[in-house]
Order: C-alpha cells, then sequence, then structure tokens
C-alpha cells in the first residue's frame, strides 16, 4: 500500500512538472493578431458599408503581418514610421497617403527614386504593414474626422443643428479666430486672407483639402463668413477670398495645413480603435508639422 501510493505521489508529481514545463511552450504558440484581421475587425464596425472603389487598402507590408502594436497617424511619414518601430507598434494607421500621391504611387518618379526606395525598404525591413484609412472614416455619420476637430476646438455647442460644418460662434474678431484656432489645434503656419479687425461670427470648417469648387461656394453662401480650410491653391480659393474682400465684402479665409487640420479626427480614431483592438497595445503616433516660418 505504501508503495502504491509513493508511486501514485511520484506519478503526480512527474504529470505537474511536464505540465509547468509545457505551459510556457502552450502560451508562446499562441497565434499572433494579423494585420488583415485588424482591418477586418475596422470594416466590421465602422459602421458604413464598406466600398469596393475606395483608397483604404494596403500601402505597405501584407494582410498576413503579425501585429505587435497599431499605430494610428494623420500621415505615415518617415519620422512616424521611425517612432512606431522604436515603440513596436509595426501595423501603422494611416488617413494620408504614404507615397506622395493621392493612390500612392507617385506620377513621373522612378520606383528607383532614394527617398521613395528608402521609405519602402523601411517597411519592409522592419516588418512592418502600412494600411490607409480615409475613405470610410469620413463617411461615418458624424464624420470621424470632423468630430475629433470640433472637440479639439471646443466648438461642440456652437455646431449648427443643420449642418455640422457651420458654427455660430461668438462675436470674435478675425485675428482673434485666426489664433484661437492656431493655437488649439497646433498649427504654426495659420495664414489668413481678410480684415484683421473685422467681426465674425458665422464659420465654416472644412478639414484637409475639399478642392476650390466646394470651398468656393462655401464662402459664397450667406451662412459663411470664414472659411477655415486645411490647404488650398492659392491661385483658386485664395484668390476669390482676396477679391471679395477687394470688394468689400464680409469674407475671410484661414488656411490652417493639412496635418493640423485633421490631426485631432485620427486622435478620435485612436480612441475609437482602442475599444475594439483588445489584443495588443493601439497608440496615436502625431505626425509634425514640417513648416517652419522665416520672418
Amino acid at each position: 500500500m505504501r508503495k502504491s501510493a509513493g508511486v501514485a505521489v511520484g506519478i503526480a508529481i512527474t504529470a505537474a512538472i511536464l505540465l509547468a514545463g509545457a505551459q510556457p511552450k502552450m502560451v508562446g504558440a499562441q497565434k499572433k493578431v494579423t494585420a488583415g484581421e485588424v482591418v477586418a475587425l475596422i470594416q466590421k464596425n465602422v459602421g458604413v458599408e464598406w466600398q469596393k472603389e475606395t483608397v483604404d487598402t494596403f500601402k505597405g507590408g501584407s494582410a498576413e503581418t503579425p501585429v505587435t502594436g497599431v499605430a494610428v497617424t494623420m500621415m505615415a511619414t518617415m519620422d512616424v514610421l521611425e517612432q512606431a518601430s522604436a515603440k513596436g507598434l509595426n501595423l501603422v494607421i494611416t488617413h494620408e497617403p504614404t507615397f506622395y500621391a493621392h493612390l500612392d504611387t507617385p506620377e513621373g518618379i522612378a520606383a528607383s527614386d532614394p527617398v521613395w526606395k528608402e521609405k519602402r525598404e523601411f517597411i519592409e525591413k522592419h516588418g512592418m504593414a502600412v494600411w490607409r484609412f480615409h475613405d470610410h472614416w469620413h463617411m461615418r455619420t458624424p464624420d470621424g474626422i470632423e468630430a475629433g476637430m470640433v472637440h479639439a476646438l471646443g466648438w461642440e455647442k456652437f455646431q449648427r443643428k443643420d449642418s455640422p460644418y457651420l458654427f455660430a460662434v461668438p462675436e470674435t474678431t478675425l485675428r482673434q479666430l485666426a489664433e484661437e484656432v492656431a493655437k488649439k489645434l497646433g498649427s504654426s503656419t495659420v495664414r489668413v486672407v481678410g480684415k484683421p479687425e473685422m467681426k465674425v461670427t458665422k464659420v465654416a470648417f472644412s478639414p484637409g483639402a475639399a478642392g476650390s469648387e466646394r470651398e468656393m461656394k462655401a464662402l459664397e453662401s450667406d451662412d459663411v463668413e470664414v472659411l477655415l480650410v486645411g490647404e488650398t491653391r492659392e491661385w483658386e480659393t485664395v484668390e476669390y477670398a482676396a477679391d471679395a474682400v477687394t470688394q468689400g465684402r464680409t469674407k475671410a479665409l484661414i488656411v490652417i495645413g493639412h496635418i493640423p487640420s485633421e490631426q485631432a479626427g485620427m486622435e478620435e480614431c485612436t480612441r475609437w480603435l482602442k475599444g475594439l483592438v483588445k489584443d495588443v497595445p493601439v497608440e496615436f503616433v502625431p505626425a509634425k508639422e514640417p513648416w517652419w516660418v522665416v520672418r
């Protein structure tokens, strides 16, 4: 009886040791979430029908890339890629193009171009995947970029119910409005067309680069005294605004810069993604505004 009990205890101890030794191997063998699985989660939860024709596709790496962490950014600049890689965030979700053109294939530039080539090689060398999230984040209700930007400006209470892009702000001057926007959005290169002391209350906000046709139509409206844009062509909307000012109209244009005009919208995206992606860290990596000013 004692011998049998001893054998039983020995077997139990041996089994426990084997199980303990096997446990780390089981954990280490646990399958990592892939970039494609993260994207599928976004597609399922974004709240709009996924379009067949879209720029929201992989720009570097592949859907099979095992994800160690997610970096969300306004623009996947070289600086952002380096920061993300250093933090172990190998899936980069970017709002704007990575390779210098809307479809990420810059016209007139050879694939051997040293800047373009080094960026592609960096992504490959560091096992990264870059995926664009532009069209469908804008298509949400409310628009994901717009919601984040309005929050950053603190203008929720001024937003018109009939249009999320129109605001009835307390009376201020054009100069004061421009200074407020520059400070809240962290833009060092805000430029203004209009009379600095003009009194304003009716503001429209068009982040990014909506195009001159929509911008000029907004300025034409009686509901708009000041139009805030990310970027625009100087010989189109800027010239239109300048002519309106010369004609004595109560009109003005504030050019914020593309990155600061949408950056907070991708910070909003980061908050949203953290509620979806549970298996890996998700972090916002801001893109730096590239400009410095000569005075």
